[in-house]
C-alpha cells in the first residue's frame, strides 16, 4: 500500500470550530474510492435536480487504535424541513448497513460525509445524530466548487468545548491518502485525458489494451490470409513457391509460443476456482437462510411452550 502524505487546510474561525491548539487524537487513512464515492454522488444529484446540492453519506472503514482507514462509503437519505433543519433516514441506513455487512463483514461505521463550504450549524446538527450512532464519529467535507489545485477535503473530528456552557464544536483534523493497486488501477482508469480533436476520452490503461487488441487483430489477419495462400497452393490454384512456403513454415514455428494444452489446464484451473467460490457464496448464504429458520422457528417453539405451561398452571 503506497502512501501520500497530505494535511487538509484550516478553515477561517467559526463559531462550530474550536481552537487549533487541539490536538487530532487519530491518524485518518482515506483513500481514493471514497473521493470518487462522493463525487460521483454530488454530479448525480445536480445533473437530475440541474443544480447544485448538498449531498450526505456514511463513511465505513477499519479502525484499529488510534488507526482510522476510511475505505468506502454510501450515500444516505434524509429529509429537510421547513427551518432547514436536516433529518437523516435512520431505517434507510441500518438497511444498507446490514447490506454492506453481507459483503464486507469487517468494515464498520466511521463517520459521515457531506459537500460544501466550512463547517456551520446544519452540519453540527447532523453531527449529533451520527454521533447517536457512533460516538467518535468523524466527519468529511468535500467542495465541489472550490478552485484549488489541493484536494478540497476537510476532515473533522467533535469535541465538547467548555466555555459558559458545554457545546459540540469542530476540530480539523490531518489525513493521509493511502491507495492500493486495485485502487490505482481504478483512479487512473477515471482519471481519463480528453481529447478535443476526436472528441473521446481515454485513460492510459484503455490505451494499452487498446493496442494489445489492434496488434492481436493484424496478427490474426495476417495468419488467415497466409492459412487461405497455403489453402490455395493445396488446391492448385496457385503455383508453388519454394521462397514462400520456407517463410510460412518458419512463420509456423514461431507461432506456438505458448502450449495449447497448458494453456488450456490454467484455463480450467482459473474456472473451477471461480465456479468453487460461487458454489461456496451459495451454499454459506443457504446455511445462514436455514440458521436464521431454525431461529425464527426456535423462538416460536419456546413461546408456545411458555403459552402451554401457563396454561396448565390455570387449568
Amino acid at each position: 500500500m503506497e502512501v501520500e502524505e497530505t494535511t487538509s487546510q484550516l478553515d477561517d474561525s467559526s463559531v462550530v470550530m474550536t481552537s487549533s491548539s487541539n490536538a487530532a487524537t487519530v491518524n485518518i487513512y482515506l483513500h481514493p474510492l471514497v473521493v470518487l464515492n462522493i463525487s460521483e454522488h454530488w454530479t448525480r444529484i445536480r445533473a437530475q435536480n440541474n443544480q447544485a446540492e448538498q449531498v450526505v453519506g456514511a463513511l465505513i472503514g477499519k479502525q484499529t487504535g488510534r488507526k482510522v482507514e476510511v475505505m468506502n462509503s454510501f450515500e444516505l437519505l434524509f429529509t429537510i424541513a421547513e427551518n432547514g433543519d436536516v433529518t437523516i433516514d435512520n431505517n434507510y441506513y441500518y438497511t444498507k448497513e446490514e447490506q454492506f455487512k453481507q459483503v464486507f463483514k469487517d468494515l464498520e461505521f466511521l463517520g459521515w460525509y457531506c459537500t460544501g463550504g466550512p463547517p456551520n450549524e446544519s452540519d453540527i446538527k447532523i453531527h449529533h445524530q451520527m454521533c447517536a450512532i457512533n460516538d467518535s464519529a468523524i466527519m468529511l467535507k468535500l467542495n465541489p466548487l472550490a478552485s484549488t489545485a489541493d484536494l478540497p477535503i476537510a476532515i473533522y473530528e467533535s469535541v465538547i468545548d467548555v466555555g459558559q456552557e458545554a457545546q459540540m464544536k469542530l476540530v480539523q483534523l490531518p489525513y493521509t491518502l493511502a491507495t492500493e493497486e486495485a485502487e490505482r488501477i481504478g483512479v487512473d482508469h477515471v482519471a481519463r485525458v480528453s481529447s478535443v480533436e476526436l472528441g473521446s476520452t481515454n485513460s492510459s490503461a484503455a490505451d494499452h489494451l487498446e493496442n494489445q487488441h489492434n496488434s492481436i487483430s493484424m496478427l490474426y489477419t495476417r495468419v488467415r490470409f497466409l492459412q487461405k495462400y497455403v489453402e490455395a497452393v493445396k488446391e492448385g490454384k496457385l503455383p508453388h513457391n519454394h521462397e514462400i512456403a520456407r517463410e510460412v513454415h518458419a512463420l509456423c514455428c514461431r507461432l506456438p509460443v505458448l502450449d495449447p494444452a497448458l494453456l488450456s489446464k490454467d484455463l480450467y484451473y482459473q474456472y473451477n476456482d471461480v465456479t468453487l467460490m460461487t458454489y461456496l457464496g451459495v451454499i454459506s448464504k443457504g446455511c445462514h437462510s436455514m440458521n436464521q429458520c431454525i431461529s425464527k422457528f426456535n423462538v416460536l417453539g419456546d413461546r408456545q411452550g411458555a403459552a402451554r405451561r401457563i396454561r396448565g398452571l390455570f387449568s
